[in-house]
């Protein structure tokens, strides 16, 4: 990696890339990238954790939201699942459905769009239900096999991995932080931003950096809303991410931006450590998804914090009395699970639910979740 990387500097212009171009290397070069590779990556083998990786119960609640909003006849028993990963979560949703609701089990199609051939390859593994499974390597396979798209999309720790610009703020000036060699290591380098649409980014945005101030910029994500306008007709949206908000990226303790690698469950300040061999991340811009939504047409029916998320999904309802003295049967399990995920200190404490939908004006957040938990 180091030897491909070191050949794309030494190539570029003038002699160093931005980050955006840094990450689409290391994380998804089709033979080395970190996603790409033949490695496991989630999960205590690997280096880090995600929502389905705690219990089944969150693909559980999240099935229920989506039989309920298919039961009131408001969207087509279709998910496309966007990154699954190692498809765990895809499974969990798919037997509690086929559980809950058999009758419209057998209508439902569940699509994944999946870039990492190692992970399709897990999924195939991991998914009892195959035969309801479909795999694209893209949304456009995906779109050139069924045509645009129209049900629920699931986006859970998607925006996060996608390669972002960096900027600061040096001495009043706004600079780039580009990568480059020196002394055969990779570097930062800063140099005066020139990049027209970082600009127009931040000023769209309302947001003027602080001197020292550090920030990633998500135009890829802005790139990925704007593609809905290709392929989907009609849905809702469910993104279930970690993120701040505009005025929380303004606080001092973020003044360094929020890049970061995992690796062996180690978070690793450093985003030029072990390239090709760590996951990368950022936290997503709220506000800016959400507003850019808007401009797509994708309409924001709510946002919450996971834990408010799942209580109004219902998550309650798969507490048991536990008599069982064994820690380890499947309902203390299960109870331990649910505990962790609306403890305000837990993992949901980290993240934010975004509903969005498009044409799908018949939709009200009520649909989707209730007060009486």
């Amino acid at each position: 990696m180091l030897n491909k990387l070191k050949h794309v500097i030494e190539n570029s212009k003038n002699g160093h890339i931005s980050y955006s171009e840094y990450m689409g290397i290391v994380l998804y070069d089709k033979e080395l990238g970190y996603y790409m590779k033949h490695k496991q990556k989630i999960g205590k083998e690997g280096d880090f954790y995600t929502n389905s990786n705690v219990h089944s119960v969150f693909g559980k609640v999240l099935a229920r939201i989506f039989i309920r909003l298919v039961q009131l006849k408001k969207i087509h028993p279709v998910i496309c699942e966007i990154g699954a990963g190692t498809g765990r979560l895809a499974n969990f949703i798919l037997e509690e459905w086929k559980k809950v609701d058999p009758d419209s089990f057998k209508q439902l199609k569940y699509i994944i769009v999946e870039i990492s051939p190692y992970h399709r390859e897990e999924q195939r593994k991991v998914i009892r239900s195959f035969e309801k499974v479909q795999q694209f390597s893209s949304l456009t396979e995906m779109v050139n096999h069924l045509g645009k798209f129209n049900g629920i999309i699931l986006a859970n720790e998607l925006f996060d991995a996608f390669p972002v610009d960096v900027v600061q703020k040096v001495n009043g000036e706004m600079v780039e932080v580009r990568i480059t060699f020196e002394n055969n290591q990779l570097v930062e380098t800063f140099v005066p931003c020139k990049n027209e649409e970082i600009f127009n980014w931040l000023e769209q945005n309302g947001i003027v950096l602080k001197n020292g101030q550090r920030m990633e910029i998500p135009l890829n994500m802005d790139h990925w809303l704007e593609e809905t306008n290709a392929w989907l007709e009609k849905g809702i949206m469910f993104t279930i991410d970690y993120g701040y908000t505009k005025e929380e990226w303004m606080h001092p303790i973020h003044r360094e931006g929020s890049l970061r690698g995992y690796y062996k469950h180690q978070i690793i300040k450093n985003p030029l450590s072990y390239p090709g061999d760590m996951d990368l991340t950022t936290h997503i811009h709220l506000d800016a998804l959400i507003q850019k939504g808007e401009q797509v047409g994708l309409k924001l029916l709510g946002m919450l914090n996971q834990r408010e998320f799942l209580l109004k999904g219902g998550i309650l309802n798969y507490l048991q009395e536990n008599s069982d003295p064994n820690p380890f049967s499947e309902i203390s399990r299960q109870n331990r699970a649910i505990r962790s995920l609306i403890m305000d200190d837990g993992i949901s404490s980290s993240f934010t639910v975004l509903i969005q939908s498009k044409n799908a004006d018949q939709i009200i957040l009520s649909d989707i979740l209730v007060d009486d938990y």
